[in-house]
């Protein structure tokens, strides 16, 4: 659907400290296994909205009130949604529910 990303990852925090604490665990979790550094990181000073760029994958760590404010499962409702199950590379693909894409 976008052809300058392969996915969105998108999370809540319910409080700064934790947004701050998921997107250090998504650093270091893609550092050890082989991902390298973010190209760009934007959002952790106030923690609302992060973003972790790393080229084909982006992930959103939003608080509470961010996710729906900016709503993004609208924006890309027609994008099939992509299961996580835990784990690296522990996905498997789904068809949307209608709830829009996003990973669960």
């Amino acid at each position: 659907m976008l052809a300058i990303v392969d996915y969105f990852v998108v999370t809540t925090a319910s409080n700064p400290r934790l947004a701050r604490t998921v997107a250090e665990e998504v650093e270091e979790q893609l550092r050890r296994a082989g991902g390298g550094a973010p190209l760009r990181m934007e959002g952790a000073d106030d923690a609302r909205w992060i973003l972790i760029d790393y080229g084909d994958i982006v992930v959103h760590v939003f608080s509470e009130e961010a996710r729906a404010y900016y709503d993004l499962e609208r924006l890309w409702g027609d994008v099939a949604r992509v299961r996580w199950d835990g784990g690296l590379g522990a996905v498997s693909s789904v068809a949307s529910d209608g709830d829009g894409p996003g990973v669960t």
